[in-house]
């Protein structure tokens, strides 16, 4: 087996050597930096917001320490001219309200040489890893400064000094706090001060090597600001989905709390379950009741709803998984992102159990990826698993409107007394009417007992291979259309991804087509079932191939060669979390490879 992994040497140096790292054109790269309770998450998203009001597309990832809540955090921001879907692969500008254990994130926020590094003297010096590449740093008074002005708030500060210095225009920063405030108007007036003294200071800086940022010639109409937690609850909704039952985790909560009105608003309803357990099981119901039906969950939830999932494969029950996958094994890094459950997902329940299993391939894809994943498992009668992970639930991206692919959800119904009514019945097309309980001359018994056509539990080995056959067939015979993967691009060699890396393989491939060098994407969208037939035709003319992932173990390229039978010598480049792969980094890694 070919590898171009990175568990075989030294992991690479996230800082770039001085001159290495080349400034994406027309894009600006910010961190916000300080210690729990500072703010910095408030004034990183009243910059994106702002940045979304000047006609810019922009990225905001949240990081945080191990403890989630307190501790050290930072808001790290990307702001474009252009859509865009991963950070960049270093910073022009790092902003700390205060120092307090920020060196712990030198390795997520490396610094450009000719970065800036702003802060407080007040709170110390910055750490040296952040100069030690020739990063300057310049004083200002951010404390002194806010509480000159009676109630103001210090964050607000860095939020003038970031947006003027970031070329945002001062009525779009203004109307960010003013639109976010629900506080007293005297608090207002104080705190839009205390921007403006920022905007102000940020005139007395020296800004040779900080981009500069075009704002006033885009459009502004149609762009969102959206988070992938956000798209998957839209796309739920959308899809049909008005039953959610969930247990709160990090980083699937805010899926939660967004969908817990809006699901109101639509006659649906949402129910905080005991734990895992209870959430499977309760959609599980609410779905065989004729209600479509979602969880949210993290990777050690996924574990504990392994039970309950095989459950609705056995009595071909629809349900709406969606897993927003951290840093594991066990409770693991759960604010980091990782790749890593995908195993678990295709292959990871007891028995022959056959699921549908999908991965959104960027925020805004988010939405439609759900809303699918809700028509496929109606359709199918079968349980769909949705992949997203941290990095794009948790993170929030000015986006253009979300297209509505027009999914629309549709079950097969048994009618009232049906003749000779089998509710496993063995079809062409592995799909059987599915009864509504007290529809009349429709009784069956439903459970996770194996059973004959009519639904009765039996262990007759004739009876347990037809309903194998029947659950496999209806999922491999589904037209699954052209969503099953986005393949982009042409060339004799293609980069295989899935999820959130694929923006980062995007602009990887679009910086090596500035070199000449031509090379496929193919960023699988339905991972389970697998369609060889598709991927063949996909990588028609293709010699060589590159799968690209983030986790330890090469799941997905591992999967692929178990599933698939890929040209050539076929390769990976994978690493774990939680840095997120910079397309920096992987441009260097195809380089490699296609050198080889």
């Amino acid at each position: 087996m070919e590898t171009a992994s990175t568990k075989d040497r030294p992991t690479p140096r996230p800082e770039p050597p001085p001159g290495a790292t080349p400034r994406s054109a027309g894009s600006l790269s910010i961190a916000l930096a300080g210690s729990g309770g500072s703010g910095v998450m408030t004034a990183g998203n009243l910059l994106l917001d702002a940045a979304a009001r000047a006609g810019l597309y922009g990225l905001m990832v949240r990081t945080s320490g191990p403890q989630i809540r307190g501790g050290e955090a930072a808001a790290l921001l990307r702001l474009s001219e252009a859509p865009t879907e991963s950070l960049d692969d270093a910073f022009d500008l790092l902003l700390a309200i205060d120092w307090q254990n920020i060196h712990r994130f030198a390795d997520e926020i490396p610094m450009r040489p000719a970065g800036l590094l702003l802060g407080d003297a007040d709170e110390g010096e910055p750490p040296a890893v952040f100069l030690a590449g020739g990063a300057r740093f310049v004083s200002l008074p951010l404390k002194k400064t806010a509480k000159a002005i009676r109630g103001a708030w210090t964050n607000m500060v860095a939020l003038g000094v970031a947006g003027a210095l970031a070329g945002i225009p001062n009525e779009a920063l203004e109307a960010a706090v003013r639109a976010s405030w629900r506080r007293e108007a005297s608090g207002l007036d104080a705190n839009l001060e205390a921007l403006r003294t920022g905007i102000e200071a940020a005139g007395t800086i020296d800004r040779e090597h900080v981009p500069h940022i075009d704002a006033g010639k885009h459009a502004r109409d149609g762009r969102w600001l959206l988070s992938g937690n956000e798209g998957a609850g839209l796309g739920a909704l959308r899809g049909g989905i008005r039953f959610v039952a969930a247990y709160p985790i990090t980083p699937a909560t805010e899926m939660l709390e967004w969908m817990a009105p809006a699901l109101t608003r639509v006659g649906g309803t949402l129910l905080q379950a005991e734990d895992e357990l209870a959430s499977i099981n309760m959609a599980i119901g609410a779905s065989f009741g004729g209600v479509p039906s979602l969880t949210a969950t993290a990777g050690p939830g996924l574990s504990l709803m392994a039970e309950g999932i095989g459950l609705a494969v056995s009595a071909e029950v629809p349900v709406v998984i969606v897993d927003v996958m951290r840093g594991g094994p066990s409770t693991g890094i759960p604010a980091k992102s990782e790749q890593s459950d995908l195993s678990f997902a295709v292959d990871g329940l007891h028995g022959d159990a056959p699921r549908l299993v999908l991965a959104p391939t960027s925020i805004t894809d988010c939405v439609a990826t759900t809303q699918w994943a809700v028509t496929l498992a109606e359709a199918t009668q079968a349980p769909a698993i949705v992949l997203s992970d941290q990095f794009m639930g948790q993170s929030r991206a000015i986006v253009d409107r979300p297209a509505d692919p027009g999914f629309v959800a549709h079950r097969l119904v048994a009618q009232a007394d049906a003749p000779d009514f089998k509710r496993y019945r063995n079809t062409e097309s592995g799909v059987s009417p599915m009864a509504i309980p007290g529809t009349p001359g429709t009784v069956y018994t439903a459970d996770g007992l194996e059973k004959s056509e009519a639904g009765i539990p039996s262990s007759q080995a004739r009876d347990h291979a037809i309903q194998l056959d029947k659950r496999e067939r209806k999922l491999r015979r589904h037209d699954y259309g052209r969503w099953w993967a986005d393949v982009e691009g042409a060339g004799d060699a293609a980069i295989l991804t899935f999820g959130s890396v694929t923006g980062v393989a995007r602009e990887a491939l679009a910086r090596l087509a500035g070199q000449g060098m031509a090379l496929r994407l193919v960023a699988l969208r339905l991972l389970a079932p697998a369609l060889p037939e598709r991927l063949a035709e996909a990588l028609e003319g293709v010699s060589s191939v590159l799968v690209v992932e983030q986790n330890h173990s090469a799941q997905l390229f591992r999967y692929l060669r178990a599933m698939y039978d890929l040209p050539g010598k076929p390769a990976s480049f994978h690493r774990p979390g939680p840095l997120p792969i910079r397309p920096g980094e992987l441009a260097d890694a195809i380089l490699e490879w296609r050198n080889r």
